[in-house]
């Protein structure tokens, strides 16, 4: 059963993130007292009680006509179409403003059920304003505080009254994040990808600074997209809501299955595209390196020569797949869903242990590895001891005597025999007698 919408949405700065987080029990959403930190639609799950159901995060409406205000309030527009229940997020220190009655006549047009939050309770200046809300027209009205939590058990009431309770599922979507650093396509790819424009494009540096959950669906299966900020060298990230941004990509890579690794073809492959995809796979989550904006490169420049390039500088990860495309023409972008299907089997590939014993004893046989004071490394017995990424234990005589060398040889066999392609793989080495 698809679960129930909660759209929050308000002028800029009255608070919004703040009930937001506390609504999906973490922080999620930048907070920053600065007007307009969020721009794009932020998408988290709350709880409450026996209900489920999906919460939207909105940027700030501003009747101001500047930069990014159009595209928000397009973005608003479509949340609140997507909404079962609004809640409209008002300033209770300061009271009505026109930018609040802007968002009141959006939300007469969309005739959805709302809910005013009145925040700030907790100033004394609200008493001044008190009951100047109650001019807006609705019908339904909670006074809470989102830094003290003050009136949300009311406010949760309020939202979920008419919701039906929802069995506890586990979630076994494949999630993907699209991850890289700033203005190398990610949000344009996205909106390729959903054949709509559900994340705000700009050409300005560092559009996207939270992640943004969608759910889309291909050949019939639902999937989970991950938009992430751009991700920023750590000496190069002055603002404070630059760290959160870099600390919101991390835990959306955090989060993810799979990760798609976008990089400029106009600008080549960089220090920090190495450090971005040294993350990934610390994290041991299966990558894909898509290379955007080919349609601006030379018609000199072959992929066969851009992939050459990616193998020396990746060399760390020649296991990846690499895909070619451009997400402002949109070539080529169809073929990314397969290759996140196929990693996607790849990083939850169960091998059955016979099999497995088979290609290491064929390996170990082959090339056995060397002596080392008159002792060489024996193995006795493999298993597989994970997925996600595949995680192989070896049983053997010593640990001590596995060379980098011949641990990387056999994860070569192992990926020449098995189907592996886009995830890392773990090799554990156990001695016989430890358990």
């Amino acid at each position: 059963m698809k679960l129930p919408i909660v759209a929050l949405v308000g002028r800029p700065n009255v608070g919004k993130s703040t009930i937001f987080n506390r609504i999906v029990g973490s922080r999620m959403a930048i907070i920053e007292d600065t007007p307009g930190v969020t721009r794009d639609r932020i998408y988290g799950e709350g709880t409450f009680n026996n209900y489920r159901f999906n919460v939207i995060d909105t940027g700030g409406i501003d009747v101001a006509k500047e930069l990014f205000n159009d595209e928000i309030r397009v973005q608003a527009e479509l949340a609140i179409d997507e909404a079962d229940v609004v809640v409209f997020v008002v300033d209770g220190k300061e009271g009505i403003t026109p930018n609040d009655i802007e968002v009141r006549d959006m939300l007469r047009k969309a005739k959805k059920r709302v809910v005013v939050a009145i925040n700030k309770v907790d100033s004394k200046s609200y008493l001044e304003h008190e009951y100047d809300f109650y001019e807006l027209g609705f019908s339904e009205y909670i006074p809470v505080s989102g830094e003290s939590g003050s009136g949300f058990y009311e406010l949760m009431e309020a939202i979920t009254k008419d919701f039906k309770p929802l069995e506890d599922e586990e979630d076994t979507r494949l999630k993907f994040s699209v991850v890289g650093r700033p203005n190398v396509g990610k949000s344009s790819l996205i909106n390729a990808l959903l054949n709509e424009d559900r994340v705000i494009v700009s050409d300005v540096s560092g559009t996207t600074r939270d992640a943004v959950d969608t759910v889309m669906k291909y050949n019939g299966e639902e999937y989970v997209v991950i938009d992430t900020a751009g991700m920023r060298k750590k000496g190069r990230v002055y603002e404070s809501i630059e760290k959160y941004s870099l600390l919101r990509s991390m835990q959306a890579i955090d989060r993810s299955d799979i990760c798609l690794l976008v990089v400029n073809a106009e600008e080549g492959i960089i220090e920090h595209d190495k450090h971005i995809a040294g993350y990934v796979l610390e994290k041991g989550k299966g990558l894909i390196i898509v290379v955007n904006k080919w349609d601006t490169v030379s018609d000199k420049t072959t992929t066969n020569d851009f992939l050459k390039l990616i193998r020396n500088e990746f060399q760390f990860i020649t296991y990846c797949p690499v895909v070619f495309c451009s997400a402002l023409t949109k070539k080529r972008v169809h073929m990314i869903m397969p290759e996140i299907i196929k990693v996607g089997e790849n990083i939850k590939r169960e091998i059955k242990t016979s099999v497995l014993n088979d290609v290491v004893m064929d390996a170990y046989q082959l090339n056995l590895p060397p002596s080392y004071k008159g002792k060489r490394l024996k193995i006795f017995f493999t298993n597989q001891s994970g997925t996600k990424p595949p995680k192989f234990t070896f049983h053997v005589n010593s640990k001590k005597l596995v060379h980098f060398s011949y641990e990387r040889y056999l994860e070569n066999k192992l990926r020449e025999n098995f189907e592996l392609e886009g995830t890392p793989i773990i090799l554990q080495f156990k001695n016989k007698d430890e358990s």
